[in-house]
């Protein structure tokens, strides 16, 4: 046998191999608690949703935050499916933008309300959140408290939906001008943003080149908003614009709206919502894929997203990238 094919036949054994490996396999023994806390001078309150896995170890640890109107409830679909993967999943509710702010409001004003809540108060609020919940988790991890020992703080994601995704991208990285990486909370690992948003004022190469942590974005050619008009194409310019470090991802599904990334709709409504079923498929397998990666350095994990199987769980026409 010559020397080259010996080094062909190296090279391929040390190769990790992912057909083993599938990231919508998942354990329903997940366990859903509902709670709250409040921290600061003004006692701001922040219900959270926590989805515990069978586990009882310590394991990584993913917040998500809601899209404007949204309260913990959001991202169900998300939570169930990481939590049967082996991760705690923490939704938080952020007051000021969440469903409470349309409590009492005419159906004909519902839209302008929502719009007034999208504003820079309350995304400031959103951002201090993320912190005061990441402090009330370790609280709650200390030996003797109620998940002593049970959450690994050092392997931390963050995702969240439209306002939750401006959320998201604010505090793992994000510059804002002259503030900088203000909002950013050195303990986020890895981030995804579903329906990401380019930045509100100046350049998104300033916004989004100095992203250091593994960065996923998810959006549709149809993801549009009513409220913040963000089309596809502006959606698209974060990843554009962010390093070429090895370790940037973006997902573009075929024909996926701005609610094809939130939780089905009751069944009133699904006649109007035309869901393509495949687009959760995708969504789940695809930001497991990631989490696995990235959170629990599982090589079939890495292999699998890094390779031809991510394409496993997609359609023809969708748009699969990484930088």
């Amino acid at each position: 046998m010559s020397l080259s094919v010996l080094l062909s036949t190296a090279l391929l054994l040390a190769v990790p191999q992912s057909a083993s490996y599938d990231p919508l396999v998942v354990d329903a023994g997940v366990i859903i608690v509902d709670t709250e806390f409040s921290y600061g001078d003004d006692k701001r309150t922040v219900p959270l949703r926590i989805y515990l896995p069978k586990s009882t170890t310590a394991t990584p640890v993913i917040l998500y935050s809601h899209g404007l109107g949204g309260s913990r409830d959001a991202g169900t679909y998300l939570g169930k499916h990481w939590a049967g993967r082996g991760y705690v999943v923490v939704t938080m509710q952020h007051a000021g933008s969440d469903q409470t702010v349309m409590e009492g409001v005419p159906l004909r004003d519902k839209l302008e309300t929502l719009k007034k809540a999208a504003n820079g108060e309350s995304a400031q609020s959103r951002y201090r959140d993320v912190a005061a919940t990441l402090n009330h988790l370790e609280t709650l991890n200390q030996p003797e408290a109620t998940y002593a020992a049970r959450f690994d703080m050092k392997k931390v994601g963050m995702g969240g939906h439209s306002f939750g995704a401006v959320t998201t991208q604010a505090v793992s990285g994000q510059k804002f001008g002259r503030l900088g990486q203000k909002f950013t909370d050195k303990r986020i690992t890895a981030a995804i943003a579903f329906s990401p948003s380019p930045p509100s004022v100046g350049q998104a190469s300033d916004a989004f080149g100095s992203v250091t942590i593994p960065w996923m974005l998810m959006t549709g050619t149809e993801d549009e908003s009513m409220l913040a008009r963000t089309t596809p194409e502006q959606r698209r310019e974060v990843f554009k614009h962010l390093p070429d470090s090895g370790h940037a991802y973006e997902l573009l599904l075929d024909g996926a709206k701005h609610e094809a990334f939130g939780d089905e709709r009751p069944t009133r409504f699904k006649s109007r919502s035309k869901r393509n079923p495949n687009h959760h498929q995708a969504i789940k397998g695809i930001s497991t894929a990631f989490w696995d990666t990235y959170l629990k350095d599982n090589v079939e994990a890495k292999a699998w997203l890094n390779g031809n199987d991510a394409r496993s769980v997609l359609e023809s026409a969708d748009v699969w990238q990484k930088k």
